[in-house]
């Protein structure tokens, strides 16, 4: 499986946007800042090798839990290959057995034994090869989340490619721009109450990131709380609002 970053300018034109608001209406005592809520993260999943989608389990909008299996390319010829080399390991385990009763018997030299060992032991490794070339044509999901876009089918060719784009909803981050005169007063830990517009209703999150940087030309700095929210009952992508 491989994964794709996902690119942040994006978030940064939302953010200019926030930082515009910010800049118009200033943080006075107790008065909210405008806020985004948006996914904690966001990976583009595919796979590192070649083939063609023999299984696909996912779909856009779907709830996938870390693990699991989205996809699948074709793997016969993998599979056979591992299923090969684990006959020989199988082999060369009952063969290693029989002649350690011949070594006790000094039957075989020490030697002897040892290259037999040394066969099984290499059969081993090659299986352990096989095997992780045979998981490579799986894609599962590396975390709790939604499946955001599915970008190919089964039956389609893949090259080492994005398959699915997915977001973690649980925690939400909100993102935040507020005047530089709150630098300092926002605390790693702090409490926030973040008024959710279209919902109609006031959650609590919790700063887990400050910015340490000034915006000169705003005059802004960029916050970030984390939103807990294990029921998947608050969407991404919501505009907010945010107080202390």
């Amino acid at each position: 499986m491989m994964l794709f970053r996902i690119p942040a300018y994006s978030m940064i034109g939302l953010l200019a946007g926030l930082s515009l608001s910010a800049h118009a209406q200033p943080l006075a005592a107790g008065i909210a800042s405008t806020c985004l809520v948006v996914p904690s993260l966001e990976v583009n999943v595919g796979t590192p090798v070649d083939g063609v989608l023999e299984v696909v389990n996912a779909d856009r909008g779907d709830l996938v839990e870390r693990g699991q299996l989205l996809a699948r390319l074709n793997s016969g010829v993998e599979s056979a290959a591992a299923s090969y080399v684990a006959a020989k390991v199988e082999f060369g385990t009952r063969k290693r057995d029989r002649n350690e009763d011949l070594r006790r018997q000094q039957l075989i030299s020490e030697q002897e034994l040892d290259e037999i060992e040394t066969e099984r032991s290499l059969a081993q490794l090659e299986l352990r090869e096989r095997e992780e070339q045979l998981r490579l044509r799986s894609i599962v999901s590396p975390m709790r989340g939604v499946v955001v876009e599915r970008f190919r089918g089964r039956g389609d060719m893949v090259s080492r490619e994005k398959i699915f784009r997915l977001a973690q909803l649980d925690p939400l981050h909100v993102e935040a721009v507020i005047p530089a005169q709150m630098f300092g007063k926002v605390k790693l830990g702090q409490k926030g109450k973040v008024g959710l517009e279209l919902i109609g209703t006031e959650v609590q999150a919790t700063v887990s990131s400050v910015d340490r940087v000034i915006d000169p030309a705003s005059g802004t700095f960029r916050v970030r709380l984390a939103l807990p929210n294990p029921k998947y009952e608050i969407p991404s992508g919501l505009r907010c609002s945010l107080g202390f």
